[in-house]
């Protein structure tokens, strides 16, 4: 059993199992808040008002026309890089085989939220199934921007005006049988080995559409070989697929989501290495 209790106060109490490889810290975590945005967003480009003008759900040209550019971009290369730079591994993806029948209306992943390509490690977990995504709106503003308006980013507003369109186009999305993607952590941390605490905004979600959840997680291995080569000294990354989790609609939504982050969470922790996690499976139980 290793204890990485070294590495600050993030990592306080942390332990994974023994061969489990854990990054030094890229930043200075805080211990005290999780959801902290330790990588602010700098705006570049003009305004954008998040409210009930704006597109949630675009069905036009000019969008689908972006969104195949976006997504030939991924198949034809960044799923590649992805594989070379931070030599991609895939674990337990013959799940998705197994509970296939499950999937028939649409399903949700979620995921740590750990460097800038996570989002592609999960979409090739899952065989490459186009996924909608729940954003912080200021990424909208971002150097990212366009990507994450084509790759399915749907910005997350603060308008009730844009909170009623929000509703209605995963409303929407989910008519028409689609797979979402949620990182519950809320922030990302830069090749942070331990798992965050979830909100639970996505598991009301799941409950809602009736969709069952599906934990993955990405984990660390050490850079060797050839792989010295390209990533600077950041790990290599590993995506682990878990067990699909489904909301029994008979129970309430408070209830079921609760059991479906906590049932998700332990998936991951378990599925890292980790023995004992920093940090409570709801962001709740901090307050």
């Amino acid at each position: 059993m290793m204890d990485w209790s070294e590495y600050g106060p993030a990592y306080e109490g942390f332990k994974t199992r023994e061969g489990v490889y854990v990054p030094e810290p890229f930043l200075d975590f805080p211990g005290d808040d999780p959801s902290r945005k330790v990588a602010p967003v700098k705006p570049f480009v003009k305004k954008i008002d998040f409210d009930g003008t704006y597109p949630y759900l675009d069905d036009s040209f000019n969008y689908k026309l972006n969104s195949f550019i976006c997504y030939t971009g991924l198949w034809s290369l960044a799923f590649l890089l992805n594989r070379i730079r931070y030599g991609l591994r895939i674990e337990g993806r013959s799940r998705l085989r197994r509970y296939r029948r499950l999937f028939k209306d649409g399903a949700m992943t979620v995921c740590n939220h750990v460097y800038r390509w996570d989002m592609i490690c999960v979409l090739q977990a899952i065989r490459f199934r186009r996924s909608w995504i729940p954003m912080f709106a200021p990424h909208f503003l971002g150097a990212d921007s366009w990507f994450m308006r084509y790759i399915g980013g749907i910005p997350v507003p603060e308008d009730r005006a844009g909170l009623r369109r929000f509703n209605e186009a995963f409303d929407e999305l989910h008519r028409r049988k689609a797979w979402m993607h949620v990182f519950p952590e809320s922030s990302s941390w830069k090749f942070y080995a331990p798992v965050r605490p979830f909100h639970i905004g996505a598991f009301n979600m799941a409950y809602k559409y009736d969709l069952p959840v599906i934990p993955c997680v990405i984990s660390f291995r050490e850079r060797t070989g050839l792989y010295k080569l390209f990533g600077s000294g950041e790990p290599l990354v590993t995506i682990h697929v878990g067990t699909p989790v489904v909301p029994d609609r008979s129970r309430s939504r408070k209830e079921e989501a609760e059991r479906l982050r906590d049932e998700s969470h332990a998936q991951m922790v378990e599925m890292a290495g980790i023995i004992a996690n920093p940090w409570p499976a709801s962001s709740d139980a901090l307050k």
